[in-house]
C-alpha cells in the first residue's frame, strides 16, 4: 500500500484542504485527508492566523499484569514425574515392546527396545519424565496392559 509522507503541512484556519487531482494523498482512501486533519490538529503560528500540521503521535500499547504472556508465566508449573518400567519374569520381550509403543506418544522401536533391555538388565528403567498427571495416565496404562510399572518425582528437572 503506497503511502505519502508529510512532514509539515501549512494551512490557513479559514483554508479548507482541497488535494489536487495529481497529488500522492488522493491514492489513499477518500477519508484520509480528513482523518490526518483532525488527527493532528492546528498550531497557531504565532497569532498570524497560520498553522502548521505536525504528524500524527501513534500510541504504543504495552502489555500490562493481565496480558496472556505474563498469565502463562505465573502459572505454577508441575514438577517433573519418572515413569519407571520394573522386571518381570511374565511378560516376553517382544510384548514389552510393542505395549511401550502403544501407551507412550512418540515412542519408537528403537528407544523401546533400549527401554526394555535397560529394565531386563538392571530390573527397573525410566520410560518417560513428564508432569505428575500424565505420568499417572501413563504408569495406569502400562499396568493395564500387563506391566510393572510404577512413579517417583524427578529430582533435577527434566
Amino acid at each position: 500500500m503506497a503511502s505519502a509522507v508529510c512532514s509539515k503541512l501549512f494551512v490557513l484556519p479559514a483554508q479548507t484542504f482541497q488535494p489536487k487531482s495529481g497529488d500522492k494523498i488522493l491514492q489513499q482512501k477518500g477519508t484520509y485527508a480528513n482523518r490526518v486533519l483532525s488527527a493532528t490538529g492546528v498550531a497557531s503560528a504565532g497569532g498570524k492566523g497560520g498553522g502548521v500540521l505536525d504528524r500524527p503521535t501513534i500510541e504504543k500499547t504495552t502489555p500490562g499484569r493481565d496480558s496472556e504472556f505474563d498469565l502463562r508465566k505465573s502459572r505454577k508449573i508441575s514438577p517433573p514425574y519418572r515413569v519407571l518400567l520394573h522386571n518381570d519374569n511374565y511378560n516376553k520381550r517382544e510384548y514389552v515392546v510393542q505395549v511401550l509403543m502403544k501407551v507412550i506418544p512418540g515412542m519408537t522401536l528403537d528407544i523401546a527396545v533400549n527401554i526394555m533391555q535397560e529394565a531386563h538388565t538392571n530390573d527397573i528403567a525410566v520410560v518417560i519424565i513428564c508432569a505428575q498427571v500424565d505420568a499417572e495416565e501413563h504408569c495406569m496404562k502400562l499396568r493395564g496392559n500387563g506391566l510393572l510399572s510404577s512413579i517417583e518425582p524427578a529430582s533435577g528437572g527434566c
